[in-house]
C-alpha cells in the first residue's frame, strides 16, 4: 500500500496563528489529486487521531484548482509557549509521511 510520502508531490506544515497548525499536502497532478484527495487516510477522524486532537477541531479544505489539500488543527500548546517543541510548526507535516493510503 502507497504511503502519503509516495503519492504526494510535496508536504508542508506551517504556523497559521498562535493556536493553529496547517498542512499543505500538494499531489503531482489532477488524476493523483482525484485519486487521493479525498482518501480515509485524510479524513479529519484520522488526522484527529495522527495528532491526538478531537475529530470536530480538523478542518479539511480540498483545493481543485491547486490539486492539493489543506489540513488545519489546533496546536497542543501556544505558539511560543514554555513547552514548545516546534515554534514554526514547520516539522509536523512529518507524521502523515508515512500514513498509508487505502
Amino acid at each position: 500500500m502507497p504511503k502519503l510520502g509516495d503519492v504526494a508531490s510535496h508536504v508542508r506544515s506551517k504556523v497559521a496563528g498562535p493556536f493553529w497548525v496547517t498542512i499543505d499536502v500538494f499531489f503531482p497532478d489532477r488524476d493523483s489529486y482525484a485519486r487521493w484527495h479525498d482518501n480515509p487516510a485524510l479524513r479529519r477522524e484520522s488526522v484527529a487521531k495522527i495528532y491526538e486532537v478531537a475529530s470536530d477541531t480538523v478542518s479539511i479544505y480540498p483545493v481543485e484548482k491547486l490539486n492539493m489539500v489543506k489540513i488545519s488543527y489546533p496546536r497542543a500548546t501556544p505558539q511560543g509557549g514554555v513547552t514548545e517543541r516546534d515554534l514554526h510548526s514547520g516539522q509536523q507535516f512529518a507524521y502523515l509521511l508515512e500514513v498509508e493510503m487505502a
